[in-house]
């Protein structure tokens, strides 16, 4: 027993050491492609697109509807056979990645094996995938990783390493049973779930988590990292029990795609990963304390498909957050949920759109740009680049002014130029007392967004 306690911290010590032992020259040449991106597409689906939301009648009331298997407590027989019937014949990966880079995204993450533990891809592991278990019969992420291959777009997986409902031994999150609807059986389902870790079946408990984590979640770990070319990103999801020796056995299968990005939710605090994830919130300015990060977000009110989900955000409000995100120096991973077909909601598809065209004209403003050098600003968003040794400010106006006068604050270095980017006309500039004071025309261009381009002399200088 002390030398599996010997072997096991000594394995520990030399992963970190590995990790630790690249330069900050080297992460920068691997994060630099994902810094720049600054705008991706999330792609939550599985069999509980099959339910859509709905349980014996009953609308899920609270979470995602991927969440469902837990909510209603479905016991895993009856949600294996709701997955036996998932048949998305009218799935088309080539369409899904040219509609995420006609929107201007570049890269795409989908949901490799959510919480209620069923594989996108065919899987050794487990027969509990959507190659051996459905009427469809086919590895959907070996034809999504053809697709981004051929038009240049970067392919990430996420993986839920520790919760898994179906397969037994993973992990379970606990939810009540009721979830305030009406279920004869919910104070006995509550009772058992309060007396087993969460479980609510018997039969996700035949094996323990040491038998799940060796059995099931490094062998598809391994699987997703060797068998579709190049993998951009490994996104983790709630590390629910997990403990740093199993992290450690995870994290050490990274070796097998070196410059993979991955997220901080593998085990926290001992394993942060490359980014931050904020979740359906946008941090304030600086919250992060210099770490790259990347707002993950709904478009309605729902990671996966919701058959009566009608709650979606404008496309104004997609573009601002858009804006926002970037003026904070972070990511915007926007997430799609597709139905049991196969078909993305035409909500989805018309905001992408909407988003598309803005960024055809104004995408300057949100690739690889850097934080803002300013202040929070009532009227809009900044974003900014250096070139040539000068410093270029993109100013996203969202309140146009009635007045015709824009002031940047603290701004007081000569002005090199000052233009739109939608029409590239000249605008009008001079210094005050108070900074920066641009003159606009009375309309705006774009009542979304518009963006003013300001090239400075030399280092802004406030």
């Amino acid at each position: 027993m002390k030398k599996i306690i010997l072997f096991f911290f000594v394995g520990l010590f030399l992963v970190q050491i590995s990790i630790g032992q690249e330069t900050k020259e080297a992460r920068d040449i691997r994060m630099q492609w994902w810094c720049e991106a600054r705008f991706g597409m999330f792609i939550h689906w599985g069999p509980y697109s099959v339910l859509g939301g709905v349980y014996n009648g009953h609308q899920q009331l609270r979470g995602g509807a991927e969440w469902i298997m837990n909510r209603c407590k479905i016991p895993v027989a009856e949600y294996q056979k709701y997955t036996s019937t998932f048949n998305p014949v009218k799935y088309d990966p080539e369409a899904w990645v040219l509609l995420a880079k006609q929107a201007g995204m570049k890269y795409i993450i989908i949901t490799a094996k959510h919480h209620d533990g069923f594989a996108m891809f065919k899987s050794k592991a487990s027969k509990f995938n959507i190659a051996d278990f459905t009427h469809y019969g086919k590895d959907v992420l070996d034809a999504l990783a053809t697709a981004c291959r051929k038009h240049n777009m970067k392919l990430g997986f996420y993986y839920s390493q520790a919760q898994d409902w179906n397969n037994p031994g993973g992990s379970v999150a606990r939810k009540a049973a009721s979830e305030g609807w009406l279920n004869p059986d919910s104070a006995r389902i509550d009772a058992f779930t309060a007396a087993n870790k969460g479980h609510w079946d018997p039969a996700q408990m035949t094996r323990s988590m040491d038998d799940y984590i060796d059995q099931v979640a490094i062998p598809q770990v391994r699987e997703l990292m060797s068998n579709y070319g190049d993998v951009a990103v490994l996104w983790w999801d709630t590390p629910t029990n997990m403990t740093d020796a199993y992290a450690t056995k995870l994290q050490a299968l990274l070796k097998l795609q070196p410059n993979i990005i991955t997220n901080d939710r593998l085990k926290r605090p001992n394993f942060p990963g490359d980014t931050g994830t904020p979740e359906q919130k946008i941090p304030g300015q600086n919250e992060l304390d210099g770490k790259d990060w990347e707002t993950c977000m709904t478009m309605g009110s729902s990671w996966g498909y919701k058959s009566w989900d009608t709650n979606w955000k404008t496309p104004e409000k997609l573009i601002r957050n858009l804006c926002d995100i970037a003026s904070k120096g972070g990511n915007y991973l926007l997430n799609i949920g597709p139905d049991a077909l196969g078909q993305i909601p035409e909500p989805s598809i018309e905001s992408l759109k909407a988003i598309g065209l803005w960024m055809k004209t104004n995408s300057e403003a949100i690739y690889a740009t850097k934080a803002s050098p300013l202040g929070t600003l009532s009227w809009g968003r900044c974003t900014q680049k250096t070139e040539g040794g000068n410093t270029i400010l993109y100013f996203s106006v969202f309140e146009w002014p009635k007045d015709g006068k824009i002031l940047i604050p603290g701004v007081a270095q000569p002005i090199i130029s000052g233009k739109i980017l939608a029409d590239k006309s000249s605008l009008k500039t001079k210094s005050s007392s108070d900074g920066l004071v641009i003159s606009v025309p009375a309309e705006a261009p774009d009542v979304i967004a518009t963006v003013i381009k300001v090239t400075l002399k030399g280092k802004v200088n406030l």
